[in-house]
């Protein structure tokens, strides 16, 4: 596990599937190597998908820009985002 703790920075999710979000990062971590971005992300999905159905997309790494849309009209683009930060 990581040392120090991440923050959420910004979301539109209840708070607890923040809570839960914070969980499957936390145990991912336990299981991949800090470094291996894809297997984190993978395993957040999967179980965001298995949990809350629908399509989601997870992005884990660090240095990189990112933009992101969605609407609660459409159920196939996911209708909840959350913006992590470790800083």
């Amino acid at each position: 596990m990581l040392e120090g703790k991440a923050m959420i920075k910004e979301t539109d999710m209840p708070e607890k599937m923040q809570r839960q979000a914070m969980a499957s990062a936390s145990h991912a971590l336990d299981l991949y190597d800090v470094s291996d971005c894809i297997s984190i992300a993978a395993y957040i999905k999967k179980e965001f998908d298995e949990r809350y159905g629908g399509v989601w997309q997870c992005v884990v790494g660090s240095n990189f820009g990112c933009f992101f849309t969605h609407t609660k009209a459409r159920p196939a683009i996911p209708k909840t985002a959350l913006f992590v930060s470790s800083d």
